[in-house]
């Protein structure tokens, strides 16, 4: 058995600090380790590197900060801002908002955009990367992308346009934001023979028939129907 790391105790709370691209610190997690704190100060170390950086336990050191409890702490040499994703991949994970904030403050030029629109469009995540990268289905390598830094938004004005005909929906139905309302939306973009005008001007008048579906492909079937409305036979068009 040998020691490589020893765990030290000090009441100078500053010299340490957040390092750049963390996660913002949830006041409701923070709160409740206080609370723990009072109850029972358990005297588990942060970890830190050679600058004093937090790696792990940013939110315990701002609880006994707060409670002028001594800090506890191991520093490790060479950790750095991948290996506090790392370590909260692997106890508390990273959610799509905080990787989003992370490569905000690191100056990342799509993610800013990303929570630009995001915050201006209100879409959940999926969705946002949906209608940013112009693909109809999401899938799990986009998402990796996203978390290791790669997002890239390929044309941000006609993803401002597709944007803006989805939203104007919203008057006629409420679930304008839904997943696969969306995607189905984005799939009759790329579709030559489907005209938006049109179809807003015939779902105004027969809106109790767009409803919540779970699939896409349903989507597409209901919005068939809508748009072949008073259409002439040899002028219906199949969008599924």
């Amino acid at each position: 058995m040998k020691i490589i790391n020893q765990v030290m105790e000090t009441n100078d709370y500053t010299i340490f600090t957040q390092i750049k691209g963390n996660r913002f610190i949830n006041n409701t997690h923070l709160n409740r380790i206080k609370q723990s704190i009072k109850e029972e100060y358990l005297e588990v170390p942060i970890i830190v590197n050679e600058k004093y950086e937090i790696i792990d336990g940013q939110h315990r050191f701002e609880a006994v900060k707060g409670l002028k409890k001594p800090v506890f702490f191991i520093k490790v040499k060479g950790l750095e801002l991948d290996q506090v994703r790392r370590l909260n991949t692997n106890t508390k994970g990273w959610n799509c908002e905080n990787y989003m904030n992370s490569y905000c403050e690191l100056g990342y030029p799509d993610y800013i955009q990303y929570k630009e629109f995001k915050k201006t469009y209100g879409f959940n995540h999926n969705e946002t990367m949906a209608i940013l990268s112009l693909y109809t289905r999401m899938s799990g390598s986009i998402n990796t992308k996203f978390k290791d830094g790669l997002f890239q938004i390929v044309d941000f004005k006609k993803s401002v346009e597709l944007a803006e005909k989805i939203i104007v929906m919203k008057k006629y139905y409420e679930g304008y934001k839904r997943r696969s309302f969306v995607y189905a939306m984005l799939d009759l973009f790329e579709n030559p023979e489907y005209n938006h005008q049109e179809f807003i001007k015939k779902l105004s008048y027969q809106t109790t028939k767009l409803v919540d579906v779970p699939k896409a492909e349903d989507y597409l079937q209901i919005i068939e129907k809508i748009y072949n409305y008073n259409r002439p036979k040899n002028e219906k068009v199949r969008f599924y």
